[in-house]
């Protein structure tokens, strides 16, 4: 695990090497084992390490084929690349060292990118080619390693983080406003746009090449290799079969990112997930670390009062057997980490995510490699509420329409142009229901079964709010120096869960189809199904791992009770930021309509925290970065 940065001066001059050095010196947090720079002419690519396989000199980066034709700078881990290094063997290649990055650079050199079918694991890169003068940067099927770049004309850049743009003499920071308007409708991003003008994130199972030859083109050619697809079988097999393929492809999945010349611990929740990470993973190492982020809730009230999770996690780590580490977050927490927490997490995504950021601190005291849960809720059908929502429509298009107003996370679209009207002439050309709709730009459109809508939903899912998680957690791990590995998103069970029907994700599809939204006396409860709905055959399958009553549990998601803390110990940082009339937001937002939005939560008449999160991070990103 590492960090990655290069530059390829499209003007043909030579690289500058300390503006390479600064770029790598700006992500130092996400290797701080080495460095490594190579340039040749106008090209110049620089790593950060983080050791985990291999921890010997020999795993140093960039790397170079012995043939001298092809570098590479790598982010990630490979957890089959001893199965390959041993088909590459075969073939003749030898081996200098133990490491995943010398078994890529020699399966890129075999294989092309044809080798990319075949990698299990996270990962970003850069390849460069010295014959052909042409760069290719690659990401993951998933989106599980970030990977940026960006154009000032004279060069192009690219980098784990945007920060690294910041050390280059030829990048401006400037806002971009049509990005700013896409997060505050989804607290996300969509499309590839960032908060940054000109930097975009390579889209996850892309890769994108770049020719520095004389016919060269300056703006990268981007190719999908990889997409989500979830679909009903063709084929039905019975549920006992569906049941033991995924119990084995779940333990085969946590035992092949147990890889590791380090230590490898997990961050264990009270939920069934991370529970069942834990459980396969502590019976396969001799003694494992688990972390767990808890809250102080005596001024939490309502649905709140059921967010701290430390006592489920003291039962499961006792029953695993784990040395068990746990931290209490209060309220005061956030505002002393949303400085650092901008800095690193930069472009802002889902939900509010300073309790990640405190729990990887207190990991990275321990440990280098942590397993994270992420993904199982995703892939299974965790969020039945989301899904119900959108499941009964007359065709696509009203699919699209309800679904996309669920989506609006944080402003809706009747507020968007008085909120952003100091910007308004400049992104009232964006319509955020086209850049919705995108998503399934590649899928059909022809729906008539709720299993079609449901898939699709999780199409959607995967595509965006996951994405949104692994860059969260990314991030804010590396922001420590902490490598999270995510089981769930191995190859082989991302395959079986989208070919899994969804009658065994979901247990109310048959009543969902009789119900009409507009009959009287139906009760919204009917549609926003009781949370012990979704998962159906993973709760199945983890019921052998954890103990049933965990299993049982109401689904729980990872927050702080911001929403009581935000009208209370709180309200003082909150104003202080949004009375502020020289707080840079208002440079592109209108600060008596968000005012107003904000004074609705604090007395008590919506609950906005998600909308206050977000413009509290955005202000301190402004601050940071611009």
């Amino acid at each position: 695990m590492c960090g990655i940065a290069g530059i390829l001066n499209l003007n043909r001059g030579p690289v500058s090497p300390p503006s390479l050095r600064a770029m790598t010196l700006a992500i130092s947090h996400r290797g701080p084992d080495g460095q490594g720079h190579w340039i040749e002419g106008n090209i110049g690519l620089g790593h950060r390490r983080l050791s985990i396989i291999d921890l010997s000199e020999a795993g140093k980066q960039p790397m170079q084929t012995i043939d001298g034709r092809y570098v590479l700078s790598y982010n990630g881990e490979i957890y089959n690349y001893r199965e390959l290094q041993a088909q590459l063997r075969a073939k003749g290649y030898q081996f200098q060292s133990r490491t995943d990055t010398e078994v890529l650079l020699y399966a890129l050199a075999e294989w092309g990118m044809g080798a990319l079918d075949k990698l299990n694991g996270m990962f970003a890169f850069a390849l460069w080619d010295r014959e052909e003068k042409r760069l290719t940067l690659v990401r993951d099927r998933y989106g599980i390693k970030p990977l940026y770049y960006a154009d000032t004309g004279d060069s192009f850049l690219f980098a784990s983080e945007n920060k690294a743009f910041l050390s280059h003499p030829s990048f401006t920071a400037e806002m971009d406003g049509e990005g700013l308007l896409e997060y505050f409708t989804f607290q996300n991003f969509f499309t590839n746009r960032t908060l940054l003008k000109r930097v975009r994130m390579l889209p996850p199972g892309c890769y994108a090449t770049l020719s520095a030859s004389e016919n060269g083109n300056s703006a990268p050619k981007i190719v999908r290799y990889w997409d989500y697809h979830f679909e009903e079988p063709t084929q039905a097999r019975s549920d006992e079969d569906y049941l033991e393929e995924l119990d084995n492809l779940l333990q085969q999945a946590i035992n092949r990112q147990l890889v590791s010349d380090v230590d490898v611990g997990a961050y264990l929740s009270g939920g069934m997930d991370s529970g069942t990470v834990t459980a396969v993973a502590a019976r396969s190492l001799d003694y494992m670390r688990t972390f767990t982020c808890g809250f102080d809730l005596s001024s939490a009230s309502g649905i709140e009062l059921n967010f701290d999770e430390r006592a489920a996690a003291e039962r499961m780590s006792y029953a695993f057997k784990t040395e068990h580490y746990e931290m209490v977050l209060k309220a005061g927490d956030m505002e002393r980490c949303l400085p650092k927490l901008a800095w690193h997490l930069e472009e802002p995504r889902v939900g509010q995510s300073y309790p990640n950021y405190y729990v990887a601190q207190l990991a990275s005291k321990f440990n280098k490699v942590v397993l994270a849960g992420t993904g199982g809720d995703e892939l299974f059908g965790g969020y039945p509420w989301r899904y119900y929502r959108a499941v009964v429509n007359d065709d696509f298009e009203h699919y699209i329409d309800k679904y996309y107003v669920f989506w609006q996370r944080l402003i809706p679209n009747r507020d968007l142009r008085k909120v952003f009207s100091p910007i308004w002439d400049d992104v009232s050309h964006v319509w955020t229901r086209d850049i919705f709709r995108d998503i399934f730009a590649t899928h059909a459109d022809q729906l008539t079964r709720p299993e079609d809508y449901v898939n699709h939903s999780l199409y959607l899912e995967a595509k965006t709010f996951l994405h949104g998680l692994l860059v969260v957690e990314d991030k804010l791990s590396m922001a420590h120096s902490l490598e999270t590995r995510v089981p769930f998103l191995d190859n082989d069970l991302v395959d079986f869960a989208m070919k899994l029907p969804a009658r065994l994700k979901l247990g109310k599809l048959d009543e969902v189809v009789a119900l009409d939204e507009n009959e009287p006396g139906v009760k919204t409860a009917r549609y926003f199904q009781k949370a012990k709905d979704g998962k159906l055959l993973l709760r199945k399958a983890m019921e052998r791992h954890v103990p049933k009553e965990v299993v049982d549990r109401e689904k729980q998601g990872f927050s702080a009770p911001d929403a009581s803390w935000f009208k209370g110990e709180s309200i003082d940082y909150v104003r202080k930021v949004i009375d502020s009339n020289s707080a840079q937001i208002w440079n592109y937002m209108d600060q008596k309509t968000v005012r107003e939005m904000v004074n609705q939560h604090l007395e008590g008449k919506q609950n906005r925290r998600l909308l206050i999160w977000s413009l509290l991070n955005v202000e301190h990103f402004c601050e940071s970065y611009l």
